[in-house]
């Protein structure tokens, strides 16, 4: 989550101020951050703002996961207006007052992730968090906040606004499972959940009810439905394992879980576990994977090193020099993911194991 970076903009003196409370926040909610501002207010932990922040809005707006903007919302609302373009892809945008009284999710509160920062900044800073959104006013949980929870894709967007609405004025709504959909059903909320073997099959389950979420593997093809319906697709999660040659299969699984834990991903939600070939004679790799339960893929030097993409960290120069290619979790999450794989955690070292996730198509 945030695996793109979360930027924390102040404009004033008293706002570097509470900038740097909030990335304190954010650190102890294990989420790294970097803080801006110009340079007359720069000092320890502040990277120097040479331009306008409308400016740093244009230029960083389509590679960081949310903003946070310590200034007037008006000055905040005029930088982004530009930029707007869905909820599913706009980053999460967050408002603060220079004194730190009130945080406010602007922007993409649920898909992008806006709602639960502003909830952990505010509780670290000591702020009253403001939430305007439906669902989260009336306590209900939001189509749109169940595909980012449980990492699936929105398959008809344009769905969202009538069920939505239907689950905010309390209608009967219907959550079906089609084929060998898997998800953890403790975390579903309170809709009521049904099983289907097709697409045929899910719409007429879901014409009984005043609308349906749909989730799916596969992509769904449906032209005539009677009551509004969106459709979830699961993604493909994918955790990328590094590890010392004495690491043992307990310390690799506490990282994993460990990890997890980080991102909020169940177990259940992963596909598969991806490391480099010359792991396929390690007893602790092959031992720790069978027990939890999912396959292990391996890949070569190779195929390592001929990735390149946007998400992966700086090269390791010990690793570079051990085995040939500067990096191997994050590299063979985002390689077994295939389509569109994006990092949704960088990797992360516990006890001489290094664990990546990465989701795709």
């Amino acid at each position: 989550m945030y695996a793109r970076g979360i930027a924390v903009v102040a404009i004033t003196r008293r706002g570097v101020e509470t900038a740097l409370k909030i990335k304190e926040a954010l650190e102890n909610a294990g989420l790294a951050s970097t803080v801006y501002a110009p340079k007359k207010y720069s000092q320890n932990g502040v990277v120097s703002l040479e331009k306008k922040f409308a400016d740093f809005v244009k230029d960083n707006y389509a590679t960081v996961d949310a903003l946070v903007a310590v200034m007037a919302t008006g000055i905040v609302i005029r930088a982004v207006a530009p930029y707007l373009e869905s909820k599913l892809t706009d980053p999460a945008v967050i408002g603060v007052d220079a004194a730190g009284k009130f945080v406010i999710s602007l922007l993409s509160g649920h898909y992008g992730g806006a709602n639960e920062l502003t909830k952990i900044i505010a509780k670290g800073i000591g702020a009253t968090a403001v939430i305007t959104t439906a669902s989260d006013v009336t306590g209900k949980q939001s189509v749109d906040e169940l595909a980012k929870n449980l990492h699936l894709t929105i398959q008809n967007p344009e769905s969202l606004v009538a069920v939505n609405a239907a689950i905010v004025n309390g209608d009967k709504i219907v959550l079906v499972l089609v084929g060998d959909a898997k998800i953890p059903i403790e975390s579903i909320g309170c809709y009521e959940i049904k099983k289907a073997e097709n697409d045929v099959q899910a719409l007429e389950i879901v014409n009984n009810y005043e609308a349906g979420i749909i989730v799916t593997p596969e992509p769904l093809l449906i032209d005539k439905f009677v009551k509004p319906f969106t459709i979830l697709k699961t993604k493909k999660v994918v955790v990328g394992l590094g590890a010392r040659k004495d690491s043992s299969a307990d310390s690799i699984i506490k990282a994993v879980d460990a990890a997890l834990e980080r991102i909020h991903v169940p177990l259940a939600s992963v596909n598969r576990f991806a490391t480099v070939d010359i792991k396929r004679d390690s007893p602790a790799m092959l031992k720790a994977v069978e027990q939890l339960g999912k396959p292990l893929e391996f890949l070569s030097v190779d195929a390592l090193r001929s990735l390149s993409h946007k998400d992966l960290s700086p090269d390791s120069k010990m690793v570079q020099e051990k085995i040939g290619v500067g990096g191997v979790c994050e590299r063979a999450a985002l390689l077994i993911a295939g389509k569109n794989s994006r990092l949704i955690l960088k990797k992360s070292k516990l006890n001489g194991v290094t664990v990546a996730i990465a989701e795709g198509e």
